[in-house]
């Protein structure tokens, strides 16, 4: 069976799958943002190791099954030093509950992308601080 691909023409993206959000994921990682993979996470595979292309752009992945990851990996350690994880909106705001950043009631664009991009701006801040 061949995958569908995401198309960014008419499906509505999950999460913005851009080069900025991703080096900004980066920049968390490098900060020293603990994670703990499992299910339900994006990931960005930033050195392409992951051989099935990704349904998403830009070597985007979902966690849908952890076992499948570990197959590939081997460990979570080795899975966590690999890939770059991509924090939700939702996540990203629970992070900053979590680090005592107190996010705006209202978002300060109209542009979710850069709604997302500010929270992890702000985290990275804050990691930064520590």
């Amino acid at each position: 069976m061949q995958p569908i691909v995401f198309d960014p023409a008419i499906d509505l993206a999950p999460i913005p799958f851009n080069d900025e959000l991703c080096q900004l994921a980066q920049r968390l990682k490098t900060s020293g943002l603990p994670w703990n993979p499992h299910v339900g996470c994006f990931v960005w595979d930033h050195q392409h190791l992951i051989k099935p292309a990704s349904p998403f752009p830009n070597h985007v992945y979902f966690i849908l099954s952890l076992p499948r990851f570990l197959d590939i990996f081997g460990t979570r350690q080795a899975l966590q030093d690999k890939l770059v994880w991509l924090p939700t909106w939702h996540q990203a705001r629970l992070l900053c509950q979590r680090y005592g950043i107190v996010p705006t009631a209202q978002p300060q664009t109209t542009e979710p992308r850069e709604e997302l991009a500010s929270l992890y701006r702000r985290l990275i801040a804050a990691l930064e601080e520590h």
